[in-house]
């Protein structure tokens, strides 16, 4: 399952081996000036908008990848067991925002906002 962590002054997305198959892309790395925003979405698959590419998607159960939309770029890690989950807003970064599920959504922004708050 996708970890988002922070490691010095960058947020990562730390990808299982699985999850880089799927998205025909390895761990993201994004500067920690980068992030405008976390919150918790309560169904992470209908949050992912745009067209896959690459990736890998089927509607109701998974969104793994790049995901575009009208100049907008998300990269998306979900999947059906976790339905919750969170999203973060980016400025200045290759991406636009992503959206990753995770277990515990609450958990995850907290630590996230603690740790930009420093």
């Amino acid at each position: 399952m996708a970890q988002l962590i922070v490691e010095n002054d960058e947020l990562v997305l730390r990808l299982s081996g699985f999850e880089k198959a799927e998205s025909l892309h390895g761990d993201l790395r994004l500067p920690l000036a980068a992030v405008k925003s976390v919150e918790v979405v309560d169904n992470a698959l209908s949050a992912v908008h745009g067209f896959r590419s690459p990736g890998t998607g089927v509607p109701g159960l998974l969104a793994v990848g790049t995901y575009r939309q009208q100049g907008r770029k998300t990269f998306a890690v979900v999947h059906m067991n976790f339905s919750r989950g969170v999203r973060v807003q980016l400025g200045g970064a290759d991406y636009d925002e992503l959206i990753v599920s995770c277990a515990d959504p609450e958990d995850t922004a907290a630590t996230l906002h603690g740790l930009l708050a420093h």
